[in-house]
């Protein structure tokens, strides 16, 4: 039986600046799916975006799932609206929330103050919280431990290295590894896949970002995540299928996804 795969981490119909095109969207869903990527979860970073992902899960019921929350990025925004969204059929995940302090797109305090409400949230609508952390690990893990970490927890496009994935897993955390673990200079993402239990280990593609080896420099798709799964498997030193079979699990478990 071919692997069957999720992609935990997803932005559908965000090929350009407008909303999402249903068309594409479909061509794409299909594509995943002939390659094995039986689901996936498009992820919202703002209030349009994030009503945006709802209305593309909606469209492919038990196919696609979405996820509702406010980026650093969009922090200076607020979260009007957002906890509004959470009730909509096919919501499964607060986020992707937490701290760039790459770009400081928005004010630092402003962004942890955020990240807190909607750490806040996950707990009160018991839903899974999706983390987005940059160059700010100290600080995030700060906020977790004081708002305190939710049960199904996924710290997604996972870019540190073995010491920040310990202390992602010591606090019950889930790493999601996208593209990046593709690419040359990933040694330390790598190393940090090779330590990561298999009951705590998710692909994603973060699509239409960081296309895997040999695709960089494309826009990505979930149809690539079996090459990100090949790349995590190998980090490992165990075969493909039980890289496919334990993120797909995982992706059920944390997600509480049908079938």
């Amino acid at each position: 039986m071919a692997p069957r795969w999720t992609d935990d981490h997803c932005h559908l119909g965000w090929e350009g600046d407008g909303p999402p095109d249903p068309a594409a969207v479909d061509a794409t869903v299909a594509e995943a799916r002939a390659a094995g990527v039986e689901r996936m979860i498009t992820v919202g970073t703002d209030r349009r975006r994030s009503a945006e992902a709802v209305a593309v899960a909606a469209r492919h019921p038990g196919v696609v799932w979405a996820t509702v929350g406010v980026h650093p990025h969009e922090a200076e925004h607020g979260l009007d609206g957002i906890a509004e969204l959470l009730g909509e059929p096919g919501v499964v995940a607060v986020g992707e929330c937490g701290l760039d302090y790459h770009y400081d797109h928005s004010p630092r305090p402003v962004q942890r103050e955020v990240f807190a409400a909607q750490v806040a949230l996950a707990h009160e609508h018991d839903l899974a919280l999706v983390v987005h952390t940059r160059e700010a690990w100290e600080d995030t893990f700060a906020v977790l431990d004081a708002e305190g970490v939710p049960e199904r927890t996924v710290f997604h496009c996972f870019t540190g290295g073995p010491a920040e994935a310990r202390a992602c897993l010591d606090r019950g955390g889930h790493l999601s590894f996208s593209g990046i673990v593709t690419f040359t200079g990933a040694d330390d993402v790598r190393a940090a896949a090779a330590i990561c239990p298999l009951d705590r280990v998710l692909v994603e593609t973060d699509s239409p970002y960081l296309a895997p080896v040999p695709h960089r420099g494309r826009p990505n798709r979930p149809a690539l995540v079996p090459l990100v799964g090949a790349a995590v498997a190998g980090a490992m030193g165990v075969e493909v299928d039980v890289v496919a079979r334990a993120s797909w699990e995982n992706a059920e478990r944390v997600y509480r996804l049908a079938g």
